[in-house]
């Protein structure tokens, strides 16, 4: 009769004690204190700007400016909120903010991605051509498309509506590279052969086959682009002439302007503004960490 000895346990093996699966804890070696450490250091430093906005935002302007500053949340964050909200139409901006967002990233998913499957996984004439191009526009500064694409909403008779806003942003260079990147190293050509064996056309196949293999990637794509429209300023300021269609950093800078020496009461609108995209980053960054776990897996 021959006796094995069975390996060592590993750090990942369950142990039983009293019939108790339990996981062995890691040993805390130096260096794992330190990469912890570091690691507690970043998420301090990157938080910090966050947690002074709560505090510029819950105190008076007199406060703000004590000698030395002061590091606890005041007594005034919702008199402030009260301030913005009769001092400009934050709701009504804020509405607009959220429809245009949303509308721009839900195009720019959509459109990019077809355009990216196209150019990594077809054969068409020109086809490096096209995208030579397209990477061209992508190096070019948005400023420089200020003034046609101006003239192109007022020859439309957009200017001042929401969709000057929306259309122009409906595609952008960037996603289109960055999805094609992410086509031409996820989805492999047998896939894509097998799929036309099964009679599936181009939209079926970017649909059935290419939008599940790629999620991280629009993912990401989505929540770069809702921060970037969230965030626009100059050609909101410029096409939306109508005061009652503003998105909300064109309404926050006017309050800036109008009331500047207000700064407790311009932080709370920050703070408001701020809120939703926390959100979404939140929300996205779950599942596009999710998705990128999953493919590490499998």
């Amino acid at each position: 009769m021959t006796l094995t000895t069975p390996p060592p346990a590993t750090v990942t093996e369950h142990i039983t004690t009293a019939g108790v699966p339990v996981r062995r804890r890691r040993k805390a070696t130096p260096g794992r204190v330190l990469l912890y450490g570091v690691l507690t250091a970043g998420a301090v430093v990157s938080l910090f700007p966050l947690y002074w906005l709560v505090v510029m935002a819950s105190n008076s302007t007199s406060d703000i400016y004590t000698t030395p500053p002061t590091f606890v949340p005041g007594p005034r964050l919702f008199d402030n909120i009260g301030a913005v909200f009769s001092r400009i139409d934050f709701a009504g901006s804020l509405l607009n903010t959220v429809i245009v967002a949303c509308s721009v990233t839900f195009l720019v998913l959509v459109f990019d991605s077809l355009a990216a499957f196209a150019f990594a996984k077809f054969e068409f004439p020109l086809r490096r051509t096209l995208f030579t191009i397209t990477l061209v526009t992508f190096m070019l500064p948005m400023q420089l498309a200020v003034i046609p694409q101006f003239i192109t909403m007022t020859n439309l008779g957009w200017v001042g509506q929401l969709q000057a806003l929306i259309v122009p942003a409906a595609a952008n260079a960037f996603g289109i590279f960055w999805l094609r990147q992410y086509m031409v190293a996820s989805i492999p050509d047998e896939l894509m052969d097998a799929s036309v064996l099964d009679g599936a056309g181009f939209f079926r196949q970017w649909f059935t086959v290419c939008l599940p293999l790629i999620r991280p990637g629009l993912g990401f794509l989505g929540i770069f682009t809702f921060i970037a429209a969230w965030n626009d300023y100059l050609w909101p300021l410029v096409v939306m002439t109508n005061p009652n269609q503003v998105t909300l950093q064109v309404a926050m800078a006017q309050l800036n302007t109008a009331f500047g020496q207000d700064y407790g009461m311009v932080m709370a609108g920050a703070l408001l503004a701020v809120l939703p995209l926390l959100i979404v980053f939140l929300i996205g960054a779950r599942q596009f960490i999710g998705d990128i776990a999953k493919g590490a897996i499998k």
